[in-house]
């Protein structure tokens, strides 16, 4: 199985395959076996102390060759394990962040798609259907002239986000779920940001409204580390970090027009590779 992803201003389509023991997992029924086993809680907790730990950094060379990373990218420093690794700082100047309030941006590297939220608070990703109230344990109204901003951060990515505008919020709600990847292996078929662990709030933002966000973990650790719960902040300001693994961030937003480029993607079933603080979209207008 492969999934398609484009670079922004780039005509050639990129396709990233998925690997052979995600496609066991998923579709064999040993593999569907195994994965009940990799949910229970005591296998996350063992395997992320092993990342925390110092004999964890073994690892560490042989992943930056293999996913051939750009360290030039990120502070030199020595690790003191993967995860330590995982959740490296980038170096100052290399994500800029746009400051005209008017203009969406992402909150992290990953690669976007953008779903229409329907009259009944929901938005369809292949054959998952994903209900707003689901996905944050709330009633969610005023967005049905919204979006549903999914943004995939894989194993490579800078695993830092940030807030995309000025504003003040209440607090996080921790939802407890499973571990599923989020590659679209399991998203397109296991609703699986509504069945695993995330964290979720309402942003009050200065130029977008109420923006509501989701920080979602994936299989086997993909901890969630939310720096700042509650109070004011400001566009460009951390938020927080995942821990090992791929995962996701999900905004919901209303009134902005979506960069086409992001919207003719996703309606080919195509993802977009977007940089943190680079802009996807604009404030409409009246």
């Amino acid at each position: 199985m492969e999934n398609k992803f484009k670079k922004r201003n780039e005509d050639l389509v990129y396709y990233e395959k998925e690997d052979s023991f995600t496609c066991f997992l998923y579709q064999n029924k040993i593999g569907r076996c195994i994965l009940k086993f990799l949910y229970l809680p005591f296998v996350s907790k063992i395997t992320g102390l092993f990342m925390d730990s110092c004999l964890s950094k073994f690892m560490i060379k042989r992943f930056i060759i293999k996913n051939n990373i750009d360290m030039n990218d990120y502070e030199e420093v020595k690790y003191k394990s993967f995860n330590d690794f995982f959740t490296r700082k980038i170096s100052k100047g290399k994500r800029p962040i746009d400051r005209d309030g008017t203009k969406l941006i992402s909150p992290a590297d990953s690669k976007i798609s953008v779903y229409k939220i329907r009259d009944n608070n929901s938005f369809r990703i292949k054959k998952s259907v994903y209900s707003l109230k689901e996905l944050f344990k709330e009633d969610i109204k005023g967005f049905d002239d919204g979006y549903a901003l999914i943004f995939r951060l894989g194993v490579t990515d800078y695993h830092h986000y940030i807030f995309i505008d000025n504003g003040t919020f209440d607090g996080e709600k921790v939802i407890k779920g499973k571990l599923h990847t989020v590659r679209p292996i399991a998203v397109d078929n296991e609703n699986a940001f509504i069945q695993n662990s995330r964290e979720v709030c309402a942003l009050h933002t200065d130029n977008f409204g109420d923006v509501y966000m989701a920080e979602v973990g994936a299989l086997m650790v993909g901890k969630i580390v939310n720096e700042k719960t509650n109070g004011k902040f400001k566009r460009g300001e951390e938020k927080g970090y995942f821990k090992f693994g791929g995962s996701t961030v999900i905004l919901l937003v209303n009134n902005v027009d979506i960069d086409k480029d992001i919207l003719d993607n996703t309606d080919l079933g195509i993802e977009t590779v977007v940089k943190m603080g680079e802009v996807i979209g604009k404030k409409k207008t009246l």
